[in-house]
């Protein structure tokens, strides 16, 4: 691959790049993270938005998206390095502040974390801007040296003319490279030349996680604050009718009791004071429309839904001559349950309220939203709300949603004060975002040699997207929501259709991690799985015969047979399973190895996977997230499922919603297909990719084939 250069045209260059001197000195590189502007009355960034050199050659760096365990501070501020050439060592990294218009991502255009989209809504924009500092400071030093800037190399925060033996610190260049004119088309470097990129580089954030000096979402603790326990109705969608907080003010500590139409919460002087007197009050509650609401009903309704004709997502060849035509046919319906994230941080968010401003600290991995979630809950204009996002212990899409501030905010008003909104596990888990009830039905036409003539794929399911981000639907179809519905395979007819489900008010549905593909492999995989045992065919050899269209998707298929020892003999009750997951820019081939008692007690013993995810910016971190995908995704086929009765819903912590503990962990082998392609996401096709390859497996071990999840011992029993 020859060095690249990236062509910025004279008027989106000068929206694009912002340069300046920085007070006291040194070089401001400010940036759009966006698409570069071409409209002639955007909006130029001011240049402090993103990088500073300073005259100790320091580089700070503001990074647009949330770190959330994901690797994102690291990642990005390697590619920066890599491209301004300096050591991880002299980049300092800083979250930025909330700005859709100079912090959206390319992807999604707000500022989200979310999508497996933040590495690849970076990748081009921080190698242009470190490519363009690195020659801006080569071309101060070539003019001071009176050379020519070709004649300079740069290495880890120096440029060296290498013929006279001389050499100069970025920081004593940065204020006169701020006076050179900024280059049209900076050079890239060549992936042989890469010295970051590529390379497992210690995280930036992982010494003050081990120190305890980290600071999370709900470790703010500003000034004089407060402590408040929050509660909304148990049955979902309710509001409160009356408070009685007597018994609630006479426990020790607490300092106030306060409510909404929403929510009520105690103020006290400690967490322990709030929760206690939260458990003494007394709330009657309008339960409203939901209070019968149980989950056989919102299975029946699905399955209600699933018998109307949907909107068409994709359509090639004819099916339904397919269908006429077939030697035989396979239809099988698939059902999914509510899930929830559980992430091991609660949702917490700190208020602090004036007449005329107001101050929040959360982890969210939408500061642009919560920024206006306050700003809406107080009255207050956007410019009088400073957001301060801290790190996440834990997102899974759960903080792509910013109701926990509005809620937070709508009490603060209520108080003096800076306040701590904490709600307890239960409460974050019986009023989450759930991944919503998704049935399917598949339908495929079968030749004389059991390959498959056609795919008809029916799913019902919200439209999130809709409401979410409305970029990500069209003709009424949520795009995500259909992803990964007829799998990589070369299937002449298909047909996908969206029938729009949604769920009844006050049952909360979002973005649950891996999306669309956590539903759709899922089914995609195990259809395909259950076509290759009619046939008499091996799983593996049924895949690659219809794969002649999807070459990186063949490639990580072949090295994970490769790796896994699939064919190789296992003992009675073991099985292995395969799964195909082409989602977020990667492709992923997943081997699981499982073993099942006669009593129907499994364990997922080895997770082998494959993935080719175009450049690797730093492989540690990669298999870092398909390793923790991997167990998010095992949870879920073993444990996931939240039920409904009465309205409300019945799981409320670890004990009744369990999640994979490390005694059940398996061994995960992940690795990695070098290319030179534009890199894709990691953080949730290995979630995708472990469901289905697990539930594979598990039919390989009993013989006994499950559409629905989780997947109890008692489905496995043997008779």
């Amino acid at each position: 691959m020859n060095a690249a250069a990236i062509d910025l045209p004279n008027a989106s260059r000068r929206r694009f790049m912002g340069v300046s001197l920085a007070v006291g000195g040194g070089l401001l590189i400010g940036f759009s993270f966006g698409q570069p502007a071409t409209a002639a009355d955007a909006p130029v960034p001011p240049v402090d938005a993103y990088i500073r050199i300073a005259p100790d050659g320091r580089v700070t760096f503001l990074v647009p998206y949330a770190e959330m365990g994901q690797g994102a501070l690291t990642s990005q501020a390697q590619i920066l390095a890599e491209e301004l050439d300096v050591a991880m060592e002299q980049v300092t990294v800083e979250q930025a502040p909330p700005s859709d218009a100079l912090y959206g991502s390319p992807l999604l255009v707000e500022q989200i974390t979310g999508g497996s989209a933040s590495l690849r809504g970076a990748w081009i924009t921080l190698r242009a801007v470190g490519a363009t500092g690195r020659a801006m400071l080569v071309a101060a030093a070539a003019k001071r040296w009176n050379v020519r800037p070709s004649s300079c190399r740069t290495r880890e925060g120096k440029v060296i003319h290498a013929a006279t033996s001389r050499s100069l610190d970025y920081g004593d260049l940065a204020s006169e490279a701020a006076a050179m004119p900024v280059p049209k088309h900076p050079v890239l470097k060549r992936p042989s030349e890469y010295r970051l990129v590529g390379k497992p580089v210690k995280r930036v954030d992982t010494p003050e996680k081990i120190d305890g000096t980290a600071i999370f979402g709900i470790d703010a603790r500003p000034e004089g604050v407060r402590y408040a326990a929050v509660m909304a109705c148990p049955v979902l969608g309710g509001t409160v009718a009356a408070v009685d907080a007597a018994e609630a003010m006479t426990i020790r500590g607490v300092w106030k009791v306060i409510h909404t139409d929403d929510a009520v919460a105690v103020i006290g002087d400690n967490t322990w004071a709030a929760r206690k007197g939260l458990a003494a009050l007394r709330v009657r509650w309008n339960e409203g429309a939901n209070a019968s609401l149980s989950t056989a009903d919102l299975v029946a309704a699905a399955d209600r839904a699933l018998d109307q004709e949907g909107l068409l997502a994709t359509r090639t060849g004819d099916v339904d001559a397919a269908e006429r035509d077939a030697a035989s046919t396979y239809e099988e319906v698939f059902r999914l349950p509510l899930l929830a994230h559980a992430a091991m941080e609660p949702l917490s968010c700190t208020v602090h309220c004036e007449a005329d401003r107001c101050e929040v600290w959360m982890g969210s991995q939408v500061v642009a939203r919560a920024q206006k979630a306050a700003a809406k809950a107080t009255g207050l204009p956007l410019e009088s709300v400073t957001v301060h996002n801290l790190l996440l212990g834990g997102g899974f899409g759960r903080r792509l949603e910013a109701d926990y501030v509005g809620q937070a905010a709508r009490l603060a008003r209520l108080v003096e004060g800076p306040v701590k909104f904490t709600w307890s596990r239960e409460e974050d888990m019986r009023h989450d975002y759930y991944r919503a009830h998704n049935h399917s039905r598949v339908t495929v036409a079968i030749d004389a040699n059991g390959r498959p003539l056609s795919w008809r794929h029916r799913l019902a399911a919200p439209n999130i997207m809709a409401r979410f981000l409305p970029i990500y639907q069209k003709d009424g179809v949520d795009l995500d929501a259909v992803d990964v519905a007829a799998g990589p395979y070369d299937i002449p007819n298909v047909r996908i259709e969206f029938v729009r489900h949604e769920a009844p008010a006050g049952l909360n549905t979002g973005n649950w991690r891996g999306v669309g593909p956590t539903r759709n492999d899922f089914i995609t995989e195990t259809v395909i799985d259950e076509l290759a045992h009619r046939a008499g065919a091996d799983p593996v050899d049924y895949r690659r015969a219809m794969m002649k269209g999807a070459p990186r998707d063949l490639a990580v298929l072949d090295l994970v047979v490769e790796k896994s020892g699939w064919g190789e003999p296992l003992a009675k009750g073991r099985g292995r399973g395969v799964a195909l997951c082409p989602a977020f820019g990667s492709h992923v081939a997943m081997v699981a190895e499982v073993s099942v008692e006669p009593s129907g007690a499994y364990r997922v013993d080895r997770i082998v996977c494959a993935i080719d995810t175009g450049i690797v910016v730093n492989p540690d971190v990669v298999r870092a997230q398909i390793e923790g995908g991997a167990m998010f995704g095992i949870s879920a086929v073993r444990y996931g499922r939240i039920t409904v009765a009465n309205g409300r819903v019945e799981q409320g912590n670890f004990d009744t919603y369990p999640v994979l503990r490390m005694a059940e962990a398996p061994k995960v082998e992940v690795h990695i297909v070098p290319s030179t392609k534009d890199p894709g996401g990691v953080g949730e096709p290995g979630t995708s990719a472990a469901i289905a390859a697990v539930a594979n497996a598990l039919f390989a071990a009993t013989g006994k084939r499950l559409r629905s999840m989780p997947i109890s011992p008692n489905n496995l029993r043997e008779a």
